[in-house]
């Protein structure tokens, strides 16, 4: 009775999944995967890696779309560790998520907006010195970054429906930037690169800072993908981001799990893009 008194439904189905592609789909995939690519040294585990972390995702979100017809309220993993466990485990969740999970993860999205803006606007890079104190630094991405958080939670602050607003945007947005990528990538093709990128697929190693390649043992091998996929599941995360509002959505037994479902396409598609 409290939650229908405080939250006022008023997201759609097109809102909801808008909610889904928006945090899933970010900066994390293009500035991970080099990384990956240094743990397991070709294209094919890489691929592969993306794809593991796919079935993972589509896994995951099928569990989360039968716990949310369950539990249709606001506070997606904290309603369901509580009702899981106990209280007290998802209290421990609840401010874990607020003080380093979450907060992590929009500080690294800060983070590669101002540096991938730096190429464009060279006076913003990280390597410029604004002030120093001591071995404290601050650089104009910093301050760019800090000012693209709080000018983002400002304009939420102001309701659910300027929150939607600006969501759909940027998600409209993305979509139209990843598939003009998608176009630019097959009308750029060359045959050459595509032969020479396939050429060892399936020979994992280790690529280094000075250029050469180790060779891992069969067990380290294991461990290697495991690593790559830190980065592949990291940027794969946040479609879970929809059950926390589920208390703001119209029909949320119905329509968390179906704007879910209509992110699952996107799994594949988007965790094969690096």
């Amino acid at each position: 009775m409290e939650e229908k008194k405080s939250l006022k439904a008023s997201l759609g189905l097109m809102d909801a999944t808008m909610v889904v592609s928006g945090s899933m789909i970010g900066s994390g995939i293009f500035i991970v995967a080099a990384d990956m690519l240094r743990n397991v040294g070709s294209s094919g585990w890489l691929i592969l890696t993306w794809v593991i972390t796919g079935f993972m995702t589509i896994a995951a979100a099928v569990s989360y779309g039968e716990l949310s017809a369950m539990f249709p309220k606001a506070g997606g993993q904290y309603v369901y560790l509580k009702e899981a466990y106990n209280p007290l485990v998802g209290f421990l969740y609840g401010w874990s998520f607020f003080a380093v999970i979450q907060t992590g993860t929009i500080a690294a999205v800060g983070v590669a907006f101002s540096k991938f803006s730096a190429y464009i606007f060279p006076q913003v890079s990280e390597d410029i010195t604004l002030l120093s104190f001591g071995n404290f630094h601050v650089s104009p991405a910093q301050i760019l970054s800090i000012i693209l958080i709080v000018l983002l939670t400002l304009f939420n602050t102001k309701g659910i429906k300027n929150g939607k607003i600006l969501q759909t945007f940027f998600t409209i947005i993305k979509l139209l930037s990843l598939f003009g990528l998608i176009l630019f990538g097959i009308f750029a093709f060359k045959a050459d690169v595509w032969h020479a990128n396939w050429q060892n697929a399936w020979h994992i190693q280790q690529y280094n800072e000075d250029g050469s390649f180790s060779q891992y043992l069969s067990l380290a091998a294991c461990g290697a993908v495991a690593a790559a996929m830190v980065g592949s599941v990291f940027s794969s995360v946040a479609w879970e981001n929809v059950t926390f509002i589920a208390g703001e959505i119209k029909n949320p037994k119905r329509n968390v799990g179906l704007s879910l479902l209509f992110r699952l396409w996107w799994v594949p598609s988007s965790t094969m893009r690096p």
